[in-house]
């Protein structure tokens, strides 16, 4: 069963496509036809990528892995922020900081920094401070929080990026290339979409469009986290009859090795008395 269907995304405006002297040849295979100079795209063949798309996504959240979602065009920034922390993952919708891939330790060093001040704000250690010093941190607080706050839980390397626009998000594209991570992007007619690995064919300025898309995206790796869920609550319950038998064995080992000890010891007072005889 199809994660979304023609006629959703029909209403959704995800056809409209750009105007037909902007168009990228390479998107000519996604391409229905041209219509008052806008080229239209082919919603059969989005349906296919979307579910392509999803299954993929799927698979990486029930791995437990992370997707990164990137947008920080305005028409998608609220629809992909509540999108991904539906999911529980993180997202950029401000400047992609460049070399947030490619020089990620430092990224981590940012992150890091927020923790400590955050740390050092709980504890009473600033409050020694000048109010001067004190509204210093608090604006580098804020700075790095808009920044960086919605990937203060990434620890490494996401496993997938999933980018709203590829041609302006093209320097996260060009670093995930780079590293080898997939890259799941919804791609316009404007766009290259060569160097993406799941393209999916849609209307990127339109937020009904965008939303509609990623929620059906976003519904599969619910799926994939329920579905990790169940396996791991599954395995702890398979796990417990072992480790029981393993108690139980050690157990009777130590009491089998406890009844040697005995038998040794009677045989070694037996023989003792029979020297004491003789």
């Amino acid at each position: 069963m199809s994660r979304t269907n023609f006629d959703t995304l029909l209403e959704a405006g995800c056809h409209f496509g750009h105007l037909k002297r902007k168009w990228n040849p390479s998107m000519a295979p996604y391409i229905f036809m041209e219509r008052n100079g806008i080229h239209i795209i082919d919603l059969h063949k989005t349906v296919a990528k979307v579910d392509e798309a999803a299954e993929a996504l799927k698979q990486i959240a029930k791995s437990g892995k992370k997707v990164l979602f990137v947008a920080t065009k305005k028409q998608a920034k609220q629809v992909v922020a509540e999108k991904a922390q539906s999911v529980n993952m993180p997202y950029v919708i401000e400047r992609w900081p460049g070399g947030m891939l490619t020089n990620f330790p430092t990224i981590r060093k940012a992150v890091k920094k927020m923790a400590t001040i955050d740390k050092l704000t709980n504890d009473g250690t600033y409050a020694n401070l000048s109010k001067r010093e004190i509204l210093q941190i608090s604006r580098q607080r804020a700075k790095l929080d808009k920044t960086l706050g919605s990937i203060a839980d990434l620890t490494r390397l996401p496993s997938a990026l999933f980018v709203i626009d590829v041609m302006k998000e093209n320097i996260a594209v060009r670093e995930a290339n780079r590293l080898g991570i997939p890259v799941f992007g919804i791609v316009d007619t404007n766009s290259d979409p060569s160097n993406i690995d799941f393209v999916i064919p849609a209307n990127d300025d339109a937020t009904k469009s965008v939303e509609v898309i990623l929620e059906a995206c976003c519904a599969a790796m619910q799926e994939g986290l329920e579905e990790r869920k169940a396996e791991k609550i599954d395995m702890e319950a398979a796990g417990e009859a072992p480790a029981n038998r393993g108690k139980k064995k050690s157990a009777k080992a130590r009491l089998d090795k406890s009844d040697e000890e005995a038998i040794n010891a009677a045989k070694a007072a037996a023989f003792m008395k029979e020297d004491e005889e003789a």
